[in-house]
């Protein structure tokens, strides 16, 4: 039950205003994620980026002052109406951070661990999901025979997309990324930019990068926001070769940010 309309949108935000107490973080957001295609959110630091990423899976209730007023469809479904499942929102929509965040126990337990909760219990129903999920995340080849050794031992790189399996093996439509390559080197950003160009095939990807290049890379359509609100918004050749607003412009060619 994607958009009943015309099988577009995964998520449809309507009106969002995102508050911490009584400072409004995001301001009257309205914006379509399309299926299966990569969005990229830029904009300077401080502008509501990670903060309107962590609302798509309610990451922000886990700050008791934040509240939200608007809407924020999930296939039709507003996520903020009293009878959502949280828990299984996040299943569906994951998260991958910034900095690196496997779990400190083996590499097998950490893909493992979603699915255990699930109430996977099988080891071999388990095997399965964990080589799927590593497969996914390009990072089989690497660990097979590391499985039993800790996830904090792997490299940086590795461990990001460790955590990216770890989300795969939870089988979401939606994995939201915050600048997650932010704290890698060019060889590692590389491989997880390639990982999400293939994963986009059957996942729907948003992420968040002050990196205006690795949006131009591989997003399919990026939103520039600038003090909470969304400036503009469109596909990512348009807004970088021919942005119709002039904060936008002056942002991309660097003249401030």
């Amino acid at each position: 039950m994607v958009d009943s309309k015309n099988g577009k949108y995964i998520f449809e935000i309507k009106k969002f205003n995102i508050f911490y107490g009584d400072l409004i973080a995001v301001k009257n957001v309205i914006l379509n994620i399309e299926l299966n295609k990569i969005t990229a959110i830029i904009g300077p630091s401080g502008c509501g980026k990670s903060t309107l990423l962590k609302a798509l899976n309610r990451m922000n209730d886990l700050i008791i002052t934040s509240r939200v007023e608007g809407q924020a469809l999930f296939q039709g479904v507003d996520i903020y109406d009293k009878d959502t499942d949280v828990i299984e929102l996040r299943r569906r929509v994951g998260m991958v951070f910034q900095k690196p965040n496997p779990f400190p126990i083996s590499v097998y337990e950490n893909v493992a661990y979603g699915p255990k909760i699930r109430g996977v219990k099988k080891k071999n129903q388990l095997d399965e999901i964990v080589e799927n999920a590593l497969v996914r995340a390009d990072l089989w080849k690497e660990v097979k025979d590391k499985l039993h050794e800790s996830g904090m031992s792997l490299s940086g790189g590795q461990m990001q997309r460790l955590c990216i399996a770890r989300s795969l093996a939870q089988e979401p439509e939606v994995l939201l990324f915050d600048e997650p390559t932010s704290a890698l080197d060019p060889i590692s950003t590389a491989n997880i930019e390639n990982l999400l160009q293939e994963l986009r095939k059957n996942i729907t990807i948003v992420i968040v990068t002050h990196n205006m290049q690795q949006a131009a890379r591989i997003s399919n359509y990026t939103a520039f926001m600038y003090l909470g609100e969304l400036v503009e918004f469109g596909d990512t050749d348009s807004i970088f070769v021919n942005p119709q607003n002039k904060l936008t412009e002056e942002y991309i060619t660097g003249r401030f940010g």
